[in-house]
């Protein structure tokens, strides 16, 4: 069934609220010709302060990889898992590694001068171009074919309030940085514009219910299924966020404190809502580009869920002679890369509304971080380790390249969404064209 009407003609007609719009957003009978290509999707995940090499990097490459023991997560995953050796973030210039790491990790440009003083190197201020997250996302918001309503989105988990150069890795320009939003409760109601903590959080769907009765009426059995699914979806996330608002946090909360507090040890709890409105927003076609960011550089989280009660970065510049560092610096990244696996087997479930597949199959993750290794600030070795079938990279295997810079990563990102861009961030990265062998 076609009916040749917009979402909104449609919403007019039967004389429903609009805000029905977010449900109608990815059925069927609203596509046209030139949205009926496949969906494709790009998350990027970050986690800070390096890996560690011995318990992360496979010892062989090919397909016949094993993983290490901080990627065991994966396992299920494996065949649709790629991960690049060898990349470098070779931009230099002002800031110290970590700045540097994380401003230029998207970005694949210098920073800008600037009075943000990290350790013992130059001041520097923000980035100096665009990333390639919202490089992609302004490709795709140009085609009607592939304009959604927001974009991009821009998740966080305990990213601090404050705004410098080690706390932003998307940028909409040079000195243009976007923060991400580490509150379920916002990014729900950026969604579907409800109040942001529990205390007000009426439900959208029961507000929306003789609605969603008159719309089922007047759209196709397909519509109707997809439909349902979303809704599931939304009500499944309004029960887990009022849920989680109950527990029981062992003192009297003030009144002015949210239901999930923003918490180091609520860390695990808030990265699960996040990937789940994630996954929904994906599976609505709100968005195409996602950055999903723990934390910030010289991340400082305190895993106790671990049993590690050290700070991250204290810990990530121990020396790799000290065994029980490296050992809890594994779990840490073990758990990182455990959420991958969630998101990962999130979409995996889902399957594409009105096409083929999941939305696992189309989307690609990148999970990454501002340096190789922590106690030595290294910006060789970049960890990058994709999953999912999004840009049609081939997967299954552990790639190692020679120091390469990173830039060329960034370039085929965009290629990989048919936007062939000869250059991204710094031009003299991208001399040699795009990261071969991905294909």
């Amino acid at each position: 069934m076609s009916y040749n009407r917009t979402r909104r003609e449609f919403v007019r007609d039967i004389g429903v609220s609009v805000a029905m719009l977010p449900f109608l957003g990815n059925l069927p009978s609203f596509a046209d010709s030139r949205s009926a290509a496949r969906k494709q999707r790009l998350i990027i995940m970050f986690s800070p302060d390096g890996t560690v090499p011995k318990t992360f990097w496979p010892d062989t490459e090919g397909a016949d990889f094993q993983f290490k023991e901080i990627l065991t997560p994966l396992q299920p995953f494996k065949d649709k898992t790629l991960i690049l050796r060898g990349l470098s973030d070779k931009i230099r210039g002002d800031g110290d590694g970590h700045m540097r790491g994380i401003g230029c990790l998207l970005t694949g440009i210098e920073l800008l001068p600037g009075n943000v003083q990290g350790g013992s190197d130059t001041p520097a201020g923000w980035a100096s171009g665009i990333s390639i997250d919202q490089e992609i996302k302004n490709y795709l918001q140009k085609n009607p074919a592939t304009k959604t309503r927001f974009g991009s989105l821009e998740f966080g988990v305990m990213v601090p309030e404050r705004a410098d150069t080690w706390t932003r890795m998307s940028y909409a320009g040079a000195n243009k940085p976007i923060a991400p939003i580490d509150d379920p409760y916002q990014m729900f109601s950026k969604l579907y514009g409800h109040v942001k903590d529990q205390e007000t959080l009426k439900s959208v769907l029961d507000d929306l219910k003789d609605d969603l009765i008159k719309v089922k009426a007047n759209v196709s059995i397909e519509d109707r299924k997809i439909l349902d699914e979303h809704t599931s979806i939304v009500r499944e996330m309004e029960l887990d966020l009022k849920n989680a608002g109950s527990k029981d946090v062992g003192h009297a909360v003030p009144v002015q404190e949210p239901a999930i507090r923003r918490d180091n040890d609520n860390i695990p709890a808030i990265a699960k809502q996040q990937i789940d409105l994630l996954v929904n927003s994906f599976s609505a076609d709100f968005a195409r580009v996602a950055t999903f960011q723990f934390t910030n550089s010289v991340g400082q989280a305190r895993m106790h869920w671990l049993n590690v009660n050290e700070g991250q970065h204290d810990l990530s510049h121990e020396p790799d002679s000290n065994l029980p560092a490296q050992e809890k610096l594994t779990k840490i990244n073990q758990w990182y890369c455990s959420q991958m696996a969630y998101m990962a087997k999130r979409l995996s479930e889902t399957p594409e509304p009105g096409g083929n597949g999941s939305l696992l199959d189309n989307t690609t993750i990148v999970w990454t971080n501002e340096l190789g290794q922590g106690n030595s600030h290294t910006l060789d070795n970049i960890p990058f380790v994709l999953v999912g079938g999004g840009l049609g990279f081939k997967t299954g295997r552990s790639l190692k390249y020679a120091h390469l810079p990173h830039n060329r990563l960034l370039l085929a990102l965009a290629h990989g969404f048919g936007h062939d861009i000869a250059k991204f961030g710094n031009a003299d990265m991208c001399a040699d064209g795009i990261l071969t062998g991905l294909i």
